[in-house]
């Protein structure tokens, strides 16, 4: 086009991106997103699958819970942001934002896996009084398996897309968000799709290898 300012070049993207592989200040800003951002993403893995546990249980935990995870599915990310900068500073945003938006994904997969868990096998569980532990090592993992994977495959795009999302508009100093800002005020395009590149990226990157490690932790599970 010849217009930089409009349509930044991919190797103009590609050679600015380079550069910043090379600053000390570029691994810290990744750095600083990364850790607010999977904070949220393992405290909502965390809190979804002990409330789905709940939920799967005792049916009147998920009919408490019904309301408020169907809000948190509905309610479009940029309220949730504008309502949490009246009680959160901006250094915690991202991590509560990403927070809300990986829970109801987690809790729904989590409770839908509950739900699908072979009867005749808890049946042959309550038979010859297996513990609890016993049951969730070899009868819920195993059959959790789908739907942990989908949760988390799902959830960590979502993470970052909510928590980034959330720092361009609460502008923490020293995030990612911060250079999306930057870039976006002083129409530096090319800057605009070198940090984009990098929140896909590392969100990939993260994904592959979380996976990864789920399923290796499976294959080892089959093996006791």
């Amino acid at each position: 086009m010849g217009y930089d300012i409009l349509l930044a070049p991919p190797h103009r993207v590609v050679r600015h991106l380079a550069g910043m592989l090379l600053e000390g200040r570029f691994w810290l800003t990744v750095a600083y997103s990364f850790a607010r951002i999977l904070t949220g993403f393992f405290c909502a893995l965390l809190t979804g699958a002990l409330l789905a546990a709940a939920a799967g249980r005792f049916r009147l935990a998920e009919i408490l819970l019904w309301p408020y995870m169907t809000v948190i599915k509905s309610t479009p990310v940029a309220s949730f942001i504008i309502l949490c900068l009246i009680f959160l500073n901006a250094e915690r945003l991202s991590v509560f934002v990403s927070y809300l938006i990986v829970l109801p994904i987690v809790y729904t997969n989590f409770l839908q896996g509950i739900r699908s868990t072979d009867k005749d096998l808890l049946e042959m569980a309550e038979v010859f009084r297996t513990g609890w532990g016993k049951r969730f090592v070899y009868i819920y993992l195993p059959q959790l398996k789908p739907y942990i994977l989908a949760a988390c495959s799902v959830s960590i795009g979502m993470a970052w897309k909510s928590g980034v999302a959330a720092e361009v508009i609460g502008i923490p100093r020293g995030s990612v968000g911060e250079q999306l800002y930057e870039a976006k005020v002083y129409l530096d395009s090319t800057g605009l799709f070198a940090w984009t590149l990098v929140i896909v990226g590392v969100s990939v990157a993260f994904e592959k290898a979380f996976i990864g490690l789920l399923k290796l932790f499976y294959r080892r599970l089959e093996r006791i």
